[in-house]
């Protein structure tokens, strides 16, 4: 795992944590999964989904009654995200603001990630470079 001792590996702003407490009590699943897949005009997307359970090698964040636990595979390149919720007149959705994305799309649905070495390099002195 690639957390700091004391420093969850993402944090939930006010508005992102009530959103999960919101969609957990109403569908009746114990938290969020956030992960990473290929996609994208820019090469990867975020993906998100209901679990009843972590999985023993998720990360598990709870803050503010929310839970949200991230994939193995998207630990190193979620390390250090600030995940927000807003709304707008035309959407709404949840929003990341993560400091290892090198490049997004114009569409906001898709990202590019720094260099794996980098993230391994940046995560192992202690913070990611901004």
């Amino acid at each position: 795992m690639f957390g700091i001792p004391g420093k969850q590996a993402v944090t939930l702003t006010p508005k992102a944590a009530a959103q999960v407490r919101k969609l957990m009590d109403a569908k009746g699943h114990a938290g969020l999964r956030i992960g990473v897949k290929k996609g994208g005009c820019a090469g990867m997307e975020y993906t998100m989904d209901y679990v009843d359970e972590a999985d023993p090698h998720d990360e598990v964040v709870e803050q503010d009654g929310a839970t949200v636990m991230i994939a193995p595979m998207a630990q190193m390149f979620l390390f250090g995200t600030e995940i927000d919720y807003q709304t707008s007149l035309l959407e709404s959705g949840f929003q990341f603001n993560n400091p290892n994305v090198e490049d997004a799309c114009g569409c906001g649905e898709s990202i590019k990630f720094k260099d794996v070495e980098d993230l391994s390099t940046e995560h192992a002195n202690g913070a990611p470079k901004l």
